[in-house]
């Protein structure tokens, strides 16, 4: 019994306090103002209700982020209402609704209203069933909108009155390398090379024009490579070109042109209703210089380290079209192959068309002999249903005409196959006239269950009367001994495989190339296996190359990489021995690495043996992402007294509507970046980059038709530099400079404590502001206000009502603060007397 009576009174003690907790929760809740800094301010007239109804913001205009159907639809500002409850009401518009894809014809009282006069009532009023809410802690409108009342679009799908054509830009796009080399009998030689890319944009117009300068022992030559203008056509979702560019290549092998090009682009497209430039994978015995030429131009010149190097940054100038790598290695020596180069398997998705149409006047290749006639051609390929595409096209010209017909087969999860047969007669140079077919098969696609992925793998095959139109167009005479003038083209066999294996991964790419009436074979080969295990990673690689007219060259290679963070953050020891087709073995152990705080500088130490009375060398090579360009530079020296010095310099000139920046290099669609001055700002996943000191800067190689987020590294803010935006969205259109604006405030970053006159701390809630830069806070429960950007002396005024004793001035002078007054971060800490501002009488 006597345990029984603590029991029960516990018992009753709780649900008493059940019974007050349901009355107290029943009612909204109230929080006195007196509670948080006593009765004095109960006797102002401060209104603190917003505060204490959570779903009361105040009104205004709100950047927002437009979710429909939990998809973002668009980056847009909007303004808003104060509802009955309190939240924010969008104000929206007709027109804004159907920008968003929302059905508005589907409902009358909807679709009477005036295009641009916002809506009297919320969206739930129109259209049964949908709701708009202002998310404010995210600046979301989080929209609920039934199916039926949404057009249908596709993932990923982002309209075209986002994308952004950008504003006026003039820049130049460079990249300057070179070498000055000494040999073992004392012999220099000086080689430059100088790659230019100048471009401008003005209303949705690209103008580019490249070209490239090189220089070796005085012999200078400069080529132009093209120049044209572009423009999108929206509506068309395709690309118009005038001036001096090439083919897509899709249907017919891809050919320069002079003229107009109006070209369908699938970037434009939805990322989920999309159907290649190559990667170029090599290896170099020393600091060695690669080129890679495409119809004779040369397109791509670089210094690289010892070892497999990788080049995946390639501007091609044409869509397909053998690309020639030449490795120069430090003594002199040199490897050749050739990197086979087309589009993939054609496959459409049912009811898509893809479409190119061009007219003008072929280019011969660079250096090469050739007719040049006017031509037209046109290509089309059209989904028909999901296993099946159709395509085909006609190429003309007064001495040429071929015509193209083919199919493509979707084979599920194994890929897609395609074929087609080319037909073509020709009237050539030395008045023959010939007519053939060309048979064509590609293969691409993934097989799941081996892990296996065709990027590419094709045959052709060609009678012998077959001639494609840049073979066809060629000068035909008794003096020509050139491969492509004695002999037509028979089979082509070309594939780039790669494969997944537990623990390996394992890569394949090749061609082959014969011709009618010779047995000389063309031929290029390189094979890879790789594998990481417990942070080392091992690779063996093996090249090998064949031109019709000369002999083979072959090299086998096989590397090891081993970590050093542990001792040497951002870095690894590296280990490779290559054995060429003479029958040299060189080995070359090296530390590489990354260092500062972004990576932006990168080194590499080499040491080399070779055997054979070959010569041992060192060498070291560096590259550094600074603002304003990137920097190379490298040193080679062998047993034999000979060296070489290498150096490059990549970067751009951009001159734009906030002034000239010096950046990176920018790539096609890239970002100027303002923030209002403000100098040494950095962005995360951007090496090196940061604000100039007129507080611009250059984003580079953004996604076209797309949303390409930029963060701001807030971490690395100057001490003088605060903002409260963090991420910019920009959806730049093809070639399309873009500018953004982050609102960031310079000067001193203070907290401050206002105290009034009579010792007492500023209210809570009285919001303090300065006129230049306009901004303001507020002041929180303990008198304390924090705030950026300020000037060495500032004016503050602070309100907390609307009569004058509810209103006084502080005067920071923040200059004459100590730095035992600063933190760690910078921040002032400063305290202040808010007293009223005197008032003159008559």
């Amino acid at each position: 019994m006597e345990k029984f009576i603590p029991s029960a009174f516990i018992r009753s003690l709780s649900a008493l306090f059940i019974l007050v907790c349901q009355s107290t929760c029943a009612r909204d809740y109230y929080f006195p103002p007196s509670a948080l800094e006593g009765e004095h301010l109960s006797q102002q007239d401060i209104n603190l209700s917003l505060f204490s109804n959570p779903k009361a913001q105040l009104p205004g205009r709100y950047a927002s982020s437009i979710i429909i159907n939990k998809r973002k639809i668009d980056e847009t500002t909007l303004n808003y209402v104060s509802a009955a409850d309190g939240s924010l009401e969008p104000q929206l518009t007709p027109k804004q609704l159907r920008q968003w894809q929302i059905r508005v014809e589907a409902f009358p009282a909807l679709a009477a209203l005036p295009e641009n006069v916002p809506l009297q009532q919320p969206i739930g009023h129109f259209i049964p069933a949908a709701s708009a809410v202002f998310d404010f802690t995210t600046l979301s409108l989080v929209m609920s909108i039934p199916q039926s009342a949404v057009n249908q679009q596709s993932r990923g799908f982002i309209d075209a009155s986002r994308w952004d054509d950008g504003v006026p830009v003039l820049f130049s796009d460079y990249a300057f390398s070179g070498t000055e080399q000494h040999d073992a009998q004392h012999n220099s030689t000086t080689r430059q090379y100088l790659n230019l890319r100048n471009g401008l944009n003005l209303s949705g117009w690209r103008l580019r024009h490249a070209s490239t300068w090189s220089n070796s022992d005085d012999d200078q030559s400069w080529q132009t490579l093209n120049t044209w203008v572009q423009h999108d056509i929206d509506l068309l979702r395709a690309q118009f070109t005038a001036g001096e560019s090439s083919t897509r290549g899709e249907v017919f092998d891809s050919m320069q042109y002079k003229g107009v090009n109006l070209v369908s682009d699938d970037e434009m497209l939805p990322w989920s209703q999309r159907g290649f430039a190559p990667v170029i994978r090599g290896i170099a015995n020393t600091n060695a210089e690669v080129s890679v030429r495409q119809n004779g131009y040369l397109i791509y010149q670089a210094s690289v380290a010892p070892g497999a190097f990788e080049i995946n940054d390639l501007y091609a100038t044409t869509n397909s079209g053998d690309l020639e790598v030449t490795i120069k290695e430090a003594d002199g020596s040199e490897h050749r192959f050739t990197q086979p180069y087309a589009s993939v398997a054609v496959m459409q998705r049912p009811g898509h068309l893809k479409y190119e149409v061009t007219t003008g006047r072929y280019r011969a290749d660079n250096g090469q002999e050739a007719n040049e006639p006017l031509f037209f051609q046109g290509s089309a390929i059209y989904g028909l249903t999901n296993s099946l595409t159709l395509y085909g096209g006609s190429t003309l010209s007064p001495d040429y005409l071929a015509l193209n017909s083919g199919v493509g087969l979707s084979l599920g999860q194994l890929g897609s196959l395609s074929a087609d047969v080319t037909w073509a007669r020709a009237h050539l140079d030395n008045s023959e006239t010939h007519q053939g077919q060309s048979w064509r098969l590609l293969y691409s696609g993934n097989i799941d269950s081996t892990g296996t992925s065709f990027t590419l793998a094709g045959y052709r095959y060609s009678t012998q009367g077959y001639y494609n139109f840049t073979d066809a167009n060629l000068h035909y005479d008794d003096d020509n001994t050139a491969w492509q003038y004695q002999y037509n083209k028979r089979n082509r066999i070309q594939a780039s495989i790669s494969q997944s294996l537990p623990g390996f991964s394992l890569y394949l790419n090749g061609y082959q190339q014969d011709y009618w009436g010779s047995d000389n074979k063309e031929r290029s080969l390189s094979a890879g296996i790789s594998r990481v295990f417990n942070g080392i990673s091992m690779h063996l690689a093996y090249t090998y190359s064949k031109n019709s007219d000369s002999g083979s060259d072959q090299m086998l290679s096989c590397s090891f990489s081993i970590p050093l963070s542990q001792w040497l953050p951002g870095s690894w020891a590296s280990y490779n021995v290559n054995n060429s087709r003479h029958g040299n073995t060189s080995h070359n152990i090296g530390l590489n690495g990354t260092l500062l705080d972004d990576d932006r500088l990168s080194y590499s130490l080499q040491q080399s043996r070779t055997n054979h009375d070959g010569a041992d060398n060192n060498s070291i090579y560096t590259g550094y992402r600074s603002q304003y360009a990137s920097l190379n530079a490298g040193y080679y020296s062998a047993s034999d007294d000979s060296r070489q010095v290498s150096y490059g310099i990549s970067g751009a000139i951009v001159a734009h509507p906030h002034g000239v920046t010096l950046s990176q290099p920018p790539g096609n669609q890239f970002a100027i970046i303002t923030a209002n001055g403000a100098e040494g700002i950095r962005f995360q996943n951007q090496r090196g980059i940061q604000t100039d000191w007129f507080g611009n800067a250059i984003i580079p190689s953004l996604t076209p038709y797309q949303e390409n987020t930029l963060r701001v590294d807030t971490a690395s803010l100057p001490v003088d530099v605060d903002t409260g935006e963090t991420a910019l969205v920009v959806i730049p259109s093809r070639n399309a400079a873009v500018s953004a604006t982050i609102d960031a405030h310079i000067g001193y970053r203070a907290l401050i404590a206002l105290h009034q006159k009579n010792g007492q701390p500023v209210p809570f809630g009285a919001i303090a502001s300065v006129e230049s830069p306009a901004q303001s806070g507020i002041v929180d429960d303990a008198g304390m206000l924090y705030l950026p950007g300020l000037a060495e002396t500032t004016r503050l005024t602070v309100r907390w009502g609307n009569n004058s004793d509810q209103q006084c001035v502080a005067n920071l002078i923040l200059a004459e603060q100590t730095s035992s007054t600063r933190n760690l971060t910078g921040i002032r800490q400063v305290d202040a007397l808010c007293q009223r501002e005197p008032v003159n009488e008559k």
